[in-house]
């Protein structure tokens, strides 16, 4: 007879909820996480380069740059782009929405609305996931953070800049980055940003608020935290070039007076940019889920039309006319089984066709409520 004994992970004396976080952390990681990141600005300001030298990947390995002739008819299209980036074992599915011809026509009227539908579209399809019969496997395809690039020749906002964030800062989590900030002086970039901040809280935008600390945080994150709220809107600069400067390998841009190097924090601020990626995503992914998509969830279900799931999965708006027809069945039913039902059963079945009548007849007024609407638009 074996008399192996079982010896406890942990101390004795102790139950073993301290193992709680690392139970989560691996399911977590046996699980990857999901990121949509969006990145809106004029063209030639970097975005792509900028996008390669964070995520190091070739996410736009030949970037062609569109003619007058074709900027000329050109309209806003969205561009996806997913890749798997694993780090120490933990994988992302990275997806990157880029906006190719935003601000490059002369009437740029509306130029962001294809990127609201979009971020309308993707909670949307989430919200219709959730309502479906299978929900373990549910792709987060929502957009959670957005870079806003601002034209380092401008003197703080444009009118679009404005336009387009006061659209977007109650759907998305926006954070301002000041582009080839390798174009201005220290100094100059400081007048920028103080600039920018000044007419952001004029408009009443709301960029990505970074969260306040705890008090028993460490001293060096709390320290971190204030250096990035104090960084924003980020001025960065892009490259993938990798330089030799002293022996030191570097990536950065050579220029006849010297080299910027990219990851710097004297020559600019893209290490606090990609700090902020790297120690915020969750927070990101978190208010992305709390605020924005609830607000989105809270109206879609005020307006009255949320869709009905059907047996197949799939998702539509029932009409007045099929819910005033069903409404007619279940009272049928309802009269029959009272004639013919006995005992207990019968009556319990009895109970649930009449909760069902009292939804059924909320529907249609929510119907009648909304074609009214349409009526009185018409």
């Amino acid at each position: 007879m074996s008399t192996d004994t079982f010896t406890p992970p942990d101390m004795p004396g102790y139950v073993g909820f301290a193992n709680l976080p690392n139970q989560i952390h691996r399911k977590s990681v046996k699980r990857g996480f999901e990121f949509t990141l969006m990145v809106v600005g004029e063209s030639g300001l970097g975005k792509s380069t900028l996008i390669n030298t964070l995520f190091l990947t070739d996410l736009y390995p030949d970037r062609v740059v569109s003619s007058v002739q074709e900027n000329l008819k050109k309209t806003v299209k969205i561009d996806v782009s997913t890749v798997e980036i694993e780090e120490r074992g933990v994988k992302v599915r990275l997806t990157v929405v880029d906006t190719p011809g935003y601000g490059d026509a002369i009437d740029n009227t509306d130029c962001f609305q294809s990127i609201i539908t979009y971020i309308n579209e993707q909670f949307e399809r989430y919200l219709q996931d959730e309502s479906g019969l299978n929900r373990r496997h549910i792709v987060d395809n929502r957009v959670h953070c957005c870079f806003y690039f601002i034209n380092p020749a401008g003197h703080g906002l444009k009118p679009l800049d404005v336009q387009f964030m006061k659209q977007l800062h109650n759907k998305v989590n926006i954070v301002p980055v000041i582009a080839k900030a390798d174009t201005l002086t220290k100094i100059e970039v400081a007048k920028l940003k103080k600039k920018v901040m000044d007419e952001i809280q004029q408009h009443g935008i709301h960029v990505y608020p970074l969260p306040e600390c705890d008090t028993d945080e460490e001293e060096d994150y709390k320290l971190q935290v204030r250096q990035l709220k104090e960084a924003v809107p980020f001025a960065v600069v892009g490259s993938a070039t990798v330089l030799d400067v002293g022996g030191r390998k570097v990536r950065g841009r050579q220029y006849p007076w010297g080299v910027i190097e990219v990851e710097n924090p004297q020559h600019c601020d893209f290490s606090k940019l990609r700090c902020l990626l790297g120690t915020h995503m969750q927070d990101l992914t978190e208010v992305t889920q709390e605020v924005h998509y609830e607000n989105y969830r809270s109206d879609r279900l005020a307006r009255g039309s949320s869709p009905l799931v059907t047996t197949n999965g799939s998702s539509h708006t029932a009409s007045a006319s099929s819910l005033a027809s069903l409404g007619s069945d279940k009272k049928i039913s309802a009269a029959s089984l009272g004639s013919n039902g006995s005992g207990a059963g019968g009556d319990r079945m009895l109970q649930e066709l009449q909760e069902k009548e009292a939804q059924i007849a909320k529907m249609q007024e929510m119907m009648a409520r909304m074609q009214a609407q349409l009526q009185d638009k018409k």
